[in-house]
């Protein structure tokens, strides 16, 4: 996916600089450079109107008719530095070994004078300086708490979250049920409110909540959590896995919590999550207040006098968690989500959508463009359809109408047909029928037309007006079981050819 868009949104709006852009989305700095000075050029300006593709932004930067001069590809320095301290291994041989990849690559005499430039900026241990405001570092605690379910005596262990302001070390921590997305974003969403405002960077650890695929160089941001980034505006900043120094500041958060708060709590027995929150609370407090060992202040002074200014205030909004899944637009202009149809403009049918869905709204959205919004229904295999979706006398899709659909019907029977005229009838629209009638149809192909025709009409017995009624009757093989209690014996009247009874006395 390109990135162009998180470019200009982190510039522009968070205000980070190139070098925490380009960690930040895992490209090169000169690329964040690259990109800027192309918009600037083109004239775009942030935010982007909404009716902007990330294909039409790529395409107004990158001019087909213009040649992008190629930028020299430069070494992994920190690699080239680990390889010089093996026996035999000199910065010439590295330097051949360099260029057998990169032909058009740096000469000998830059390689040297850029790896001098690295070795001056680079030292043994690198003490990092943090701004008010700039970094937030979040985890979970190595320990947990374990509590009793009181209606079961069930025992659960509550997972501890732990977050920490990188100039202050001011500590927000709390016990949450998981791990899990749920529970990782709510507790950024009170760790905010703890603070009273949000960093420009968080620094998270490698865990499937936050990181869905961890890279050295191209890590996989979860969806949900990148929405929380854009909801709050903060950057999202993985550390390097492997690497703990990357969030040093949290892992001795961690570690004073583990020791100052959680050992303490060893010998109290908990009945919900609730009670081991309230039992966190005041401890919490009591460590941001005391005082560090080796300097004459606190973590709330610090932040006060630090952080709490630079801050970026609250949105006027909670951000209210959200479901995200893929979806395909069928025939009927539809989308399914938790067994429920979604109609969206008709132009749409066929493609691919994403589909955002929280406790009381479904989005769906197309290239990042929101297409469709309905109030959320929990009535399982029902429609939910907004008239402006429908194409006009639905020329579009004409051959797809009730009148084909009885016709093929008319070809495997009379049952069949009735079938799907009363399919057709149960639902407000035709169209929300169509995919239910191609199904049932295509039934004959696999299971044979003899054997749909007597599935339908067993079906219209019953009263069944549904696709998976009909599939059940032929997978389970009742079309073929004798029902001889609908069959009705003929009478047939008296006439000169009949023996009668006493024929056979």
């Amino acid at each position: 996916m390109r990135k162009i868009s998180e470019v200009l949104r982190q510039y522009h709006e968070l205000k980070c600089s190139h070098r925490v852009i380009a960690r930040s989305l895992n490209i090169g700095k000169t690329t964040v450079t690259r990109y800027l000075e192309r918009a600037k050029a083109a004239g775009i300006n942030w935010p982007l109107p909404q009716s902007m593709t990330e294909e039409d932004l790529y395409n107004r930067l990158f001019p087909s008719a213009v040649k992008v001069s190629r930028q020299k590809a430069f070494p992994d320095w920190e690699r080239v530095y680990k390889e010089l301290r093996k026996k035999g291994v000199t910065l010439q041989l590295l330097w051949r070994e360099y260029r057998d990849v990169q032909p058009e690559g740096l000469g000998y005499s830059q390689f040297c004078t850029h790896y001098r430039a690295y070795l001056k900026a680079t030292s043994p241990i690198m003490r990092q300086v943090h701004k008010g405001g700039e970094k937030t570092f979040v985890d979970y605690a190595g320990m947990t708490v374990p509590w009793i379910d009181p209606g079961t005596g069930e025992i659960h262990e509550a997972q501890i979250f732990v977050g920490c302001l990188g100039a202050s070390q001011f500590t927000f921590a709390e016990a949450t049920a998981t791990q899990q997305i749920p529970d990782w974003i709510q507790s950024h969403v009170r760790m905010w409110e703890y603070f009273g405002g949000v960093s420009e960077i968080v620094v998270p650890d490698n865990l499937k909540a936050g990181v869905k695929k961890s890279h050295r160089y191209d890590p996989d941001i979860n969806a949900n959590y990148q929405h929380v980034g854009e909801h709050y505006g903060f950057a999202i900043v993985p550390a390097r896995v492997y690497e703990a120094k990357d969030k040093a500041k949290v892992e001795n958060a961690v570690g004073i919590v583990e020791r100052q708060i959680l050992a303490p709590m060893r010998h109290i027995t908990f009945t919900s999550i609730a009670e081991i929150n309230a039992a966190i609370k005041p401890r919490l407090a009591v460590l941001n207040n005391q005082s560090f060992q080796k300097m004459k202040t606190s973590r709330r002074a610090l932040f006060e006098e630090i952080d709490k200014s630079a801050l970026k205030p609250l949105p006027p909004e909670k951000y209210q968690y959200a479901e995200w899944q893929h979806a395909k637009v069928h025939i009927d202009y539809h989308f399914v989500f938790d067994d429920h149809y979604y109609s969206v403009p008709y132009k749409y049918i066929h493609h691919e959508v994403e589909i955002r869905a929280t406790a009381n709204t479904v989005e769906c959205f197309y290239e990042r463009k929101r297409i469709a919004s309905h109030p959320r229904s929990y009535h399982r295999y029902k429609h939910s359809t907004i008239k402006e979706h429908m194409p006009p006398a639905h020329r579009a899709h004409a051959e797809w109408s009730p009148d084909r659909m009885k016709r093929w019907a008319n070809k495997i029977g009379p049952h069949t047909m009735k079938f799907i005229d009363r399919l057709i009838a149960s639902r407000a629209f035709p169209e929300q029928a169509y995919r239910a009638c191609l199904g049932v149809l295509r039934l004959g192909s696999r299971y044979g037309e003899n054997r749909l025709e007597k599935a339908c009409a067993i079906a219209n017995e019953s009263g069944a007006t549904r696709y998976s009624q009909v599939e059940a009757i032929l997978k389970n093989k009742l079309d073929t079981v004798p029902n001889s209690h609908s069959t009705n014996t003929p009478v047939i009247s008296s006439h000169g050819n009949i023996r009668g009874s006493d024929y056979y006395k």
